[in-house]
């Protein structure tokens, strides 16, 4: 269930140590297309479509054209343009059906702006990132989604979007057969106690925000708390793939 990170690569940022765990599963599913990088300040999760091969290929490939970021400090330009890099690499691959290979991807780059340690947010997909700050548990990507959009729009509920018949519809990913995309990249400062949680929707599918917030509260480590969601996804049904990245950042007071 856990997965590699290399701890040994801190990030770039002056002053900040992070404290990370990586955990994944196949949970019902015949194979993991699930991919992650947990490295030198970059925390990124992809979700590969388009059949377990592709998939796999697709949500690795994503994850790989992150790589040049770490041990960096960019700015959102840079990972906006890092993002649509992996797009077209993505949308290169060959396919052998209609449907062609495509990824998710969510996640956050620790930068420094102007003296300040940030996060840079970046998110294609459905795929989530969370913040945890004093015990609160907040979703800061909004979900690329038909089911999210029919939400925003108050066509539905939103507390029927889990049982709607659209909820797995993306509306954005690398790959597909659209030509470009268009990812979320934002930026914000890091707090001390920050706990980040980056995640396929194989966790979202399976617990509540709440049960998420709960297990992460009951966690010590980052590591912790990623091996106590993913084993909380699977005695939930686990019928899909589930990866869980934890970061924990401790930073210098001003």
């Amino acid at each position: 269930m856990t997965a590699p990170s290399d701890e040994s690569v801190q990030p770039a940022v002056a002053g900040v140590r992070v404290d990370v765990g990586v955990a994944t599963d196949r949970g019902r599913r015949d194979s993991n297309e699930d991919a992650s990088l947990a490295s030198g300040g970059v925390y990124v999760v992809a979700d590969g479509m388009g059949g377990h091969e592709a998939g796999e290929v697709a949500s690795s490939l994503a994850v790989e054209a992150l790589r040049p970021l770490v041990g960096t400090t960019p700015d959102v330009a840079t990972v906006a343009g890092t993002l649509r890099d992996a797009h077209a690499r993505v949308r290169d691959l060959p396919s052998s059906s209609p449907r062609r290979p495509g990824t998710t991807i969510t996640g956050v780059v620790l930068t420094e702006h102007e003296g300040v340690p940030c996060w840079v947010v970046l998110n294609v997909g459905d795929s989530r990132t969370y913040r945890m700050i004093g015990g609160v548990l907040e979703q800061v990507t909004a979900d690329h989604s038909e089911i999210a959009e029919l939400v925003a729009s108050g066509l539905v509920p939103a507390d029927a979007a889990a049982r709607h018949p659209r909820r797995h519809v993306v509306t954005r990913v690398l790959g597909g057969g659209a030509s470009d995309v268009r990812p979320d990249v934002w930026l914000f400062p890091v707090s001390p106690g920050d706990r980040m949680v980056v995640c396929s929707d194989g966790l979202t599918d399976e617990l509540t925000d709440r049960r998420i917030e709960v297990e992460l509260r009951t966690a010590g480590s980052a590591q912790e708390a990623a091996d106590r969601l993913v084993a909380a996804a699977l005695a939930a049904g686990g019928r899909d793939n589930v990866t869980v990245v934890v970061v924990d950042a401790t930073v210098p007071r001003r």
